[in-house]
């Protein structure tokens, strides 16, 4: 031990690595996160939360025939005796567990706002109230005979539940949703009728499969309602082993008008959507012109959900807006499943459809044996009391004097007539009313009642079918209780998968022409239009035009560099009107000493284009390998220093004219350059002074031609100038521009 520690009392200290401390501790905390916190038991499908709020409010006598109580003296409860975490996750626990949006039978009936399907909150706990449901009472039925282990609450002067009786199969009913350390675990509401009728076929058949249950219980049943869309292969994989996901589409129907108007009006949204987002999300796509099809959507929603979408034009198909609605919004969504449970030894696992019931319908089993157990004792603790009153009837007289005269009539008692302390004691402390001849027939009554009652009681215990012929009569009665009716009718309808719906979502988006201008200063902005040759362009003082492109709004195009590199852009990105728009670095990653060098067009399959430097390599380019979303862009061509990439041009065309800062022109075959997706290039042609002034692709019948002012000059005969690629050249034909330019 280090000198410098300070003596310890009571413990020691040992030296541990720091990893290995570590590890311990975080397993430590993960375990505690998984089982006390965050996945459900497959018994009760009830977290601990969830667990101590229903038996504090059990405590706390607030059955359904009871009034209600604030929810803060609950929370408190709660907080105080239970679960020592914040006020704040054990009121939203409660606050789900008795919204009906939330939750397919709810637990708790809530009096106030306890929010709405909007997303809005709940008020706070001090203004609402609550008591228990009548599915909750089905939860907690029995639990004081001695049915489930209860254990002592964090500070030991308590006891809580461990698990509830759970006479309501509330894991596959309500669903569960949570995340623990390394696991998660999902699952959807059911119907608590198709779920009783499946645990019914697993008990007359305990070999049944997953097909075999599915039969009796379909699929999901969500509070919100909406369609399952799911196909039947997905939904069986998703049962047999635990893990799936099942798609959900929103209830519609179409309304019709004058004239042959119309409107879509839904009326169900998918579990968990919140409508006031998914009402933000429409309106958002709308303004960004991404739903060409729809004009409108309303809210017009009161206790019910009723959106109202209007159509772009009445020609449009109902069914083709609902599938560019279902493709781009939350009117389709997907809820996960993944019934990873608690299992009866307190093990994380993940369970099957037919797991999940075998394991409630085996804690059902204990539930009724455990009962059973305790009320036989309790029969044989009175039949006890009762033999004794009756041997009391039968030798009154002896017992009065006994009584009467003895100090210590117990032991006389007892030994007179080979009674228990047990019947002694309840024979000393009847009542001398209690001595007449009708309570005497009362309690032959009640003995010969009871003596019935554990014979029968006995024969349960001994005979497995009449167990499970006792828990098939009480899941029949939850499935009578809560099956059928306004709560437990089917509100998801299980709809077959949807057809194939051609829908081209490129004819749908709204496009418009525009002109994309780039200043000589780097200043870009996107023109309404298609502006002609001639329009009049306005730019800061000392700025001119550079290039400009006709694209449609929608078109991707892209800015090849001095620097060999070339950025993509988007046209409806670019800033528009009158003012001078936005420099381009600011859109790209384009270094102050670099230039752009061209703009062009979408880039189509199979196009090619020819790059070139000042230094007169070059290559050939898909045009497709251009594109680059990356603000960095691509680097498509390798260059050494002080060497510029020049041009960026189309090669269209079966020959190459290069034309070098010297003066020479040369003409060569196409084919003699190789097409690379990136590098230095090939040596186009030889200069012994300067570099690349300007090249071409063209087609050699056609023959070469250049722009002089507004003539445009061509050259047949190019015999002269035609060699390989890499030689010197000669000078061009007379007349050929001064700038070295070929021009347009």
């Amino acid at each position: 031990m280090p000198d410098d520690l300070p003596p310890t009392e009571g413990g020691d200290i040992r030296e541990t690595r720091l990893s290995a401390a570590l590890s311990e501790r975080y397993l430590a905390y993960a375990m505690s996160t998984i089982t006390a916190r965050s996945l459900p038991d497959v018994r009760d499908g009830l977290k601990p939360v969830h667990r101590r709020l229903l038996w504090a409010m059990h405590q706390l006598r607030l059955d359904p025939a009871a009034g209600f109580k604030k929810c803060a003296r609950i929370v408190g409860d709660v907080m105080g005796k239970y679960h020592p975490h914040g006020d704040s996750s054990i009121y939203e626990a409660l606050v789900r567990q008795a919204q009906e949006f939330a939750a397919r039978f709810p637990l708790v009936e809530g009096q106030g706002n306890f929010g709405n399907i909007d997303g809005d909150n709940a008020a706070a706990m001090r203004y609402t109230e609550a008591r228990l449901t009548e599915v909750a009472q089905a939860l907690l039925a029995q639990i004081d005979e001695d049915t489930v282990d209860f254990r002592t609450t964090y500070d030991g002067e308590d006891r809580e539940p461990a698990v509830l009786p759970a006479a309501f199969p509330n894991l596959l009913a309500n669903g569960a949703a949570g995340i623990a350390v390394g696991m998660a675990t999902s699952i959807p509401p059911h119907n608590a009728g198709e779920v009783c009728a499946a645990a019914l076929h697993l008990i007359a058949h305990p070999e049944a499969g997953t097909d075999d249950l599915l039969a009796h219980m379909p699929g999901p049943d969500f509070p919100t309602g909406g369609l399952l869309v799911e196909p039947p292969e997905a939904i069986r994989e998703a049962y047999a082993t635990g893990r799936g996901g099942f798609r959900i589409r929103a209830r519609w129907a179409v309304e019709r008008g004058k004239a042959g108007a119309w409107t879509v009006v839904v009326t169900e949204i998918p579990y968990q959507v919140q409508k006031s987002r998914l009402i933000e999300q429409i309106a958002a796509l709308l303004e960004e012109k991404k739903l060409p099809l729809l004009a409108d959507i309303r809210d017009e929603s009161t206790e019910a959900v009723r959106i109202v979408l209007e159509p772009r034009a009445r020609t449009v198909e109902p069914a083709v807006l609902m599938e560019t609605l279902f493709r781009a919004t939350a009117l389709e969504s997907r809820f996960s499943l993944n019934m990873n449970v608690l299992d009866a030894t307190r093990t994380p696992r993940v369970m099957s459809l037919r797991e999940v019931l075998r394991a409630w319908l085996d804690h059902r089993h204990e539930v009724l044996q455990r009962r059973t157990a305790h009320r036989l004792a309790a029969i044989a603790r009175r039949l006890e009391v009762l033999d004794g009153y009756l041997i009391a009837y039968l030798n009154l007289d002896e017992v009065i004097r006994i009584i009467r005269t003895e100090d210590e009539p117990k032991p006389h008692l007892m030994a007179a007539f080979g009674l228990s302390e047990v019947q002694a004691e309840a024979i000393l402390n009847m009542r001398l009313r209690a001595l007449r001849r009708l309570e005497e027939m009362e309690i032959r009554r009640e003995h010969e009642k009871l003596s019935k009652e554990q014979k029968g009681l006995n024969a349960l215990m001994a005979s497995p079918a009449k167990r499970w012929s006792a828990i098939a009569r009480d899941i029949e009665g939850v499935r009578a209780r809560f099956g059928d009716g306004a709560l437990g009718a089917r509100r998801t309808a299980v709809a077959e998968p949807p057809p194939a719906i051609a829908v081209d979502e490129a004819a749908f988006i709204e496009r418009e022409p525009l002109t994309v201008v780039l200043s000589e200063k780097g200043w870009i902005r996107a023109l309404k239009g298609h502006l002609a040759e001639d329009a009049e362009l306005r730019f800061k003082e000392g700025d001119s035009l550079a290039f400009r492109l006709h694209l449609q709004s929608t078109d991707r195009f892209v800015v090849f560099a001095s620097n060999g590199r070339a950025y993509t852009l988007k046209a409806d990105t670019l800033p528009r009107g009158r003012g001078d728009g936005q420099p381009l670095r600011l859109l790209v990653d384009l270094p102050n000493e670099e230039t752009p060098i061209t703009l062009l067009p979408p880039p189509a399959e199979g196009q090619r284009m020819l790059l070139a430097a000042s230094d007169g390599k070059g290559f050939l380019i898909e045009a497709t390998e251009l594109l680059a979303e990356k603000r960095t862009g691509k680097q498509v061509m390798t260059l050494e220093p002080p060497a510029r990439a020049v041009l960026c041009r189309p090669a269209e065309g079966d020959a190459v004219a290069v034309l070098g800062e010297n003066r020479k022109l040369l003409v060569f075959p196409l084919e003699q350059l190789p097409v690379l997706a990136r590098g230095r290039g090939v040596q186009l042609q030889s200069y012994r002074d300067g570099g690349l002034a300007d090249a071409k692709v063209f087609t050699l019948a056609e023959g070469l031609s250049w722009r002089l002012g507004e003539r445009v000059r061509v050259e047949t005969d190019l015999t002269t100038w035609r060699a390989n690629r890499a030689a010197a050249g000669k000078l061009p034909p007379n007349g050929f521009p001064r700038s070295n330019r070929f021009g347009g």
